[in-house]
């Protein structure tokens, strides 16, 4: 028997999640720690796809398991989100789940790519300059 593999992606700032979803009883892990052991505002950022797809799909009959590399803690979350909610579209091939997605939260699905702006020369700071006086 051939188990459907789905990989897919996603990015925030300077981390890169890479979500793997086969078929399963839905076991969701983040670097290999499952995602219920986060703090609640991270275990609940993580949950958002989940909840939308279990309330439009039912079920769930997936495991994701996510790697996240780069960034920060809440920069590796995001990414992590993206990835999971661009798999379950994948794997779902749902219009309905994918607009769902996309009225609840565009982000959900689109990366965010705001950087941070480059320091300027000369300057030890990205916009605003010194101000002189002349006296």
């Amino acid at each position: 028997m051939i188990k459907e593999k789905i990989v897919a992606s996603g990015k925030r700032k300077t981390a890169i999640a890479k979500a793997i979803l086969t078929e399963g009883d839905g076991k969701i892990t983040i670097n290999k720690k499952d995602y219920k052991n986060f703090h609640i505002f991270d275990k609940l950022k993580i949950e958002e796809p989940l909840r939308l797809t279990k309330k439009i799909l039912g079920e769930l009959k997936f495991n994701i398991e996510v790697e996240v590399k780069g960034g920060g803690e809440k920069g590796q979350i995001e990414a992590a989100r993206i990835a999971i909610a661009r798999a379950i579209i994948e794997f779902s091939k749902s219009k309905e789940l994918h607009e769902a997605f996309m009225e609840y939260d565009r982000n959900m699905l689109v990366a965010d790519v705001r950087r941070k702006e480059a320091y300027k020369p000369g300057d030890s700071r990205a916009r605003a300059k010194r101000q002189t006086s002349y006296r």
